[in-house]
């Protein structure tokens, strides 16, 4: 029987598995299904930068650690793996709004996988930013 990741195991692996300053964005996992997780990424004044808008930083984090919880996921469980690439297209600024972060995994490989994330303000059709991930699975 294959392992499945539970909503509460995607929410441990945010405090368990990524650097304190990650765990400082506050992201929690809303989503989860077999190739698929979206995230909640609180608006917060610390993550905005000049003329208010939320950092490309903040964003581009929230989509690598979305892709870690989405991955994880579909391998049924967390194990190690690490970025090699990202590549994000920011097209509108988000102010005072949370963001949905969702990544969908389109290839899963023994030791590659590829995801889309689309990075949309909490309420809205139309995504602020994406992303192209790749990771490469370590185990």
């Amino acid at each position: 029987m294959p392992l499945t990741l539970s909503l509460t195991d995607a929410n441990r692996l945010l405090t368990e598995q990524f650097a304190p300053w990650v765990v400082d964005l506050g992201l929690t996992v809303v989503e989860l299904d077999a190739r698929r997780a979206v995230l909640r990424l609180p608006w917060s004044d610390r993550l905005a930068r000049d003329g208010g808008g939320l950092s490309g930083q903040a964003l581009m984090a929230a989509a690598d650690t979305a892709t870690v919880i989405a991955v994880s996921a579909a391998r049924g469980a967390y194990g190690p793996m690490t970025t090699v690439q990202q590549s994000t297209s920011f097209q509108r600024a988000l102010r005072d709004t949370d963001v949905l972060v969702t990544a969908a995994v389109n290839k899963l490989g023994r030791r590659m996988a590829f995801t889309d994330v689309t990075m949309t303000a909490d309420g809205a059709q139309n995504p602020s930013a994406t992303a192209t991930t790749l990771y490469a699975l370590l185990d």
